[in-house]
């Protein structure tokens, strides 16, 4: 099961029988630990730490959480626990072209992200796998057994499954046969954009002398946000150095979707120059790829 946190605290909630959960994520990926930047668990809320000093972290995927009048009333109970252990806190630093609706709220984790998936991981006591990619899903008893690249297969009573819709029809087995020809139709017209995250993480001291935390761009062909992550954040330190990230445009991402990944990071940090002249050269960056982005 994927990301059952949320379900085995419903269950707790609801003092329903025992029960345990897996997660199976198939990250991080080889290029990851070669590097050594290993993203916390969380998916396309993942926060990179630099090798060089775990303190300093940087969100590649999800930036900040946007809260609108109808989550506020429908998901107050998370909002208020999550405000409650210090995981959430509003917004408070200067985004610059952020477009606001009215009664929404946004809120950083000073934490990063990931720090979102693992409280309640934490909460539900699920234990995580990583590097397994599901690649069968069958029905044996009444149970759905999942099997994985590697491993033994596995048997549960409920499955949950949150990756993008193209890796769920990539499913092999029983769980190809109950999606009907109409579903699958359904499905298969669901379209995702794609686009490229550059992390640059720099030394203690470093200064990026910019006033705003984030900004949108819409006039460069590659860039679309920069976020200097710990001023997003609120955790500057003279202890640890900033972190900064990059989100390309759509149609830069689906250009170079299939180019190398060091390719694209050069492509990537030469725009980024050219909007931030003079930025101070990074200690590590990280390129990451998010081919199923929204």
């Amino acid at each position: 099961m994927k990301h059952g946190s949320p379900c085995s605290r419903r269950r707790a909630e609801q003092r329903l029988p025992p029960h345990s959960c897996a997660l199976f994520e198939k990250g991080p990926h080889g290029d990851q630990i070669a590097s050594g930047l290993l993203p916390d668990q969380g998916g396309r809320m993942a926060t990179a730490r630099s090798p060089c000093n775990p303190q300093s972290t940087v969100d590649l995927g999800a930036q900040y959480i946007t809260r609108t009048p109808h989550y506020a009333k429908k998901h107050q109970s998370f909002y208020d626990e999550l405000l409650a252990h210090g995981i959430l806190k509003p917004l408070t630093s200067p985004i610059e072209g952020m477009v606001m609706k009215e009664g929404d709220c946004n809120f950083v984790a000073p934490q990063g992200l990931s720090s979102i998936v693992k409280h309640y991981l934490e909460e539900s006591g699920a234990e995580v796998s990583f590097r397994h990619r599901v690649t069968q899903i069958n029905l044996r008893n009444d149970k759905w057994e999942v099997s994985k690249e590697t491993g033994s297969p596995e048997r549960f009573d409920i499955v949950v499954l949150t990756m993008p819709v193209p890796q769920i029809l990539q499913l092999q087995g029983d769980i190809a046969n109950l999606i009907s020809e109409c579903q699958r139709q359904q499905l298969e017209s669901v379209c995702y954009s794609s686009r490229y995250a550059l992390g640059l993480f720099y030394e203690a001291g470093t200064k990026i002398d910019v006033p705003w935390a984030g900004q949108y761009i819409t006039s460069n062909p590659c860039t679309r946000f920069i976020s200097i992550d710990n001023k997003k954040r609120n955790i500057e330190s003279s202890e640890v150095g900033p972190s900064l990230v990059v989100h390309t445009t759509v149609p830069f991402a689906v250009t170079y979707l299939e180019h190398s990944t060091e390719d694209v990071r050069e492509l990537i940090y030469q725009q980024l120059e050219s909007i931030l002249p003079g930025l101070p050269q990074p200690v590590v960056t990280k390129c990451q790829k998010w081919r199923y982005s929204q």
